[in-house]
């Protein structure tokens, strides 16, 4: 028997030098073992050098399929991905054989390797606590297969701006806001418990529960239970699945309250109101708030908390155009509150520009998220949607009249020029909109805030500072 040893459970790089100087040499699949560790061996194996003679070639799938089997948990992962590569030297088209045993099986780990991806993208949770740098976040995760070096990335994306570390059993993600690094795994014990926010979120989660929709199978398959218990709000689950049938009649048999009837008709005549098709125009930015209430153009106002309107004085020379509320402008009910709008601040102030004197309005009415834990992660708007918010744009600018409009982003650009944008080429340039309108496009805030590297970030804050000091120029 010969013996591959490998650094680690996951080492691909090692599998990969090995399995070449097994095949090399004539090893078949059955005389051939890996290791992890130096201590791995059987009482007969005879170690072999994972280095030396030439490359194999295989299919780039094969590669990418053997990259997703190795961080599957079972022990015999590896010799399963060696008879592969046995075999493929005969038949090299074997993997579109999907009734193949061996294809089947390395395709079904494959599978449950990236369902556990997903797993983890959608149930950690982060708990805030505080060290001498400040705010942090950290949560603690059990994947079920070896997928934390596959999945960090995914959330130094959506978290640029936090500083925060998952740990799990088998290795540690750690992010500081410039690099990710990864040690080893921890123990449950590490990660916190509750934090501030844990009552607020379980608030939220058995509000949004709709029990006439529960299909609990379902759910389950979607949230196995061999997660309920790093998640805060699985305490609620079943106390809300066992009361669901008792809810259902309630509501059914419960009257429409007389508030709610109330609401009914102040959404209902403000929607009338401005409808597109009837021709009419607002005929002041005080009637847009109430209207836009009732806006039902595309499908975001179901799930958003309200519409955000403009704000800004009655006649502004200036308009700032940005994508769409985010969280805390959805929240708020009011344009450029959260961090990217305190970045934008700061901009015009170092611009030599008066907030008070513009007029701040986003392209998109409405909050686009998708929820992810706690959080309600920011999605952009698709053309449909951008289109559908064009008619209260040309309100506010017909009510606004300004002389520059400045569109912070590719979607407020899309507003603004009616067209798909290539941001970074046209931006800095003044556009003739016609009518004595000048458009000028430039960087969104919330794009520095997500750029890594403090010296990348203060250069893109410098673009956006002097687009905004031609638009004073222009606005003269």
């Amino acid at each position: 028997m010969k013996t591959v040893r490998l650094a680690h459970e996951t080492d691909f790089a090692g599998w990969r030098d090995g399995a070449r100087a097994l095949v090399n040499a004539g090893v078949l699949p059955g005389e051939a073992r890996f290791g992890v560790g130096c201590n791995d061996n059987g009482l007969f194996d005879e170690p072999l050098s994972a280095v030396g003679g030439p490359a194999i070639v295989v299919p780039r799938r094969f590669l990418e399929l053997a990259q997703e089997v190795v961080l599957h948990r079972t022990a015999d992962r590896f010799d399963l991905l060696y008879r592969l590569l046995w075999r493929m030297r005969e038949r090299p088209d074997l993997l579109h054989v999907d009734s193949d045993a061996d294809v089947a099986d390395a395709l079904e780990r494959a599978r449950n390797v990236s369902r556990a991806s997903h797993k983890m993208k959608a149930f950690v949770r982060f708990r805030e606590v505080e060290d001498d740098a400040g705010e942090a976040y950290v949560s603690w995760f059990e994947p079920a297969h070896r997928v934390v070096e596959k999945t960090a990335p995914f959330f130094v994306r959506r978290f640029t701006t936090m500083r925060w570390s998952i740990l799990t059993p088998d290795l540690s993600a750690i992010w500081d806001g410039e690099r990710l690094v990864y040690a080893p795994g921890a123990s449950r014990q590490d990660a916190p418990g509750d934090d501030r926010l844990e009552d607020f979120w379980r608030a939220y989660y058995a509000s949004i529960f709709n029990p006439a929709r529960l299909k609990a199978r379902t759910m389950q398959g979607e949230m196995p239970k061999r997660y309920w218990r790093n998640l805060p709000e699985a305490v609620l689950i079943p106390s809300l699945i066992a009361q669901a049938g008792r809810r259902t009649e309630d509501m059914r048999a419960s009257p429409a309250s007389e508030s709610r009837k109330q609401t009914a008709r102040a959404v209902a005549r403000p929607a009338r109101a401005s409808s597109p098709h009837e021709g009419k125009v607002l005929d002041d930015l005080a009637e847009l708030r109430p209207a836009l209430q009732g806006c039902r153009r595309c499908d975001l106002w179901r799930h958003a908390t309200q519409g955000v309107a403009g704000e800004g004085p009655r006649r502004a020379d200036l308009m700032l155009v940005g994508e769409q509320p985010g969280d805390q402008e959805d929240l708020a009910g009011q344009p450029f509150v959260g961090p990217a709008g305190k970045l934008l601040d700061r901009a015009l102030q170092a611009a030599g520009v008066d907030r008070e004197n513009a007029y701040v309005t986003n392209a998109v009415k409405h909050f686009k998220f998708e929820p992810r834990g706690k959080r309600r992660l920011h999605q952009s708007p698709d053309a449909g949607e951008i289109g559908a918010c064009r008619w209260w744009y040309e309100q506010e600018l017909a009510l606004v009249k300004p002389k520059v409009v400045v569109a912070l982003g590719a979607t407020a650009a899309r507003q603004v020029l009616g067209r798909p944008v290539s941001l970074m080429k046209e931006r800095g340039s003044p556009i003739d909109l016609g009518g004595g309108v000048t458009a000028l496009l430039s960087i969104h805030p919330s794009f520095a805030l997500r750029t890594p590297g403090e010296a990348e970030k203060a250069r893109v804050v410098a673009l956006l500072e002097g687009d905004l000091r031609m638009a004073a120029k222009l606005v003269g």
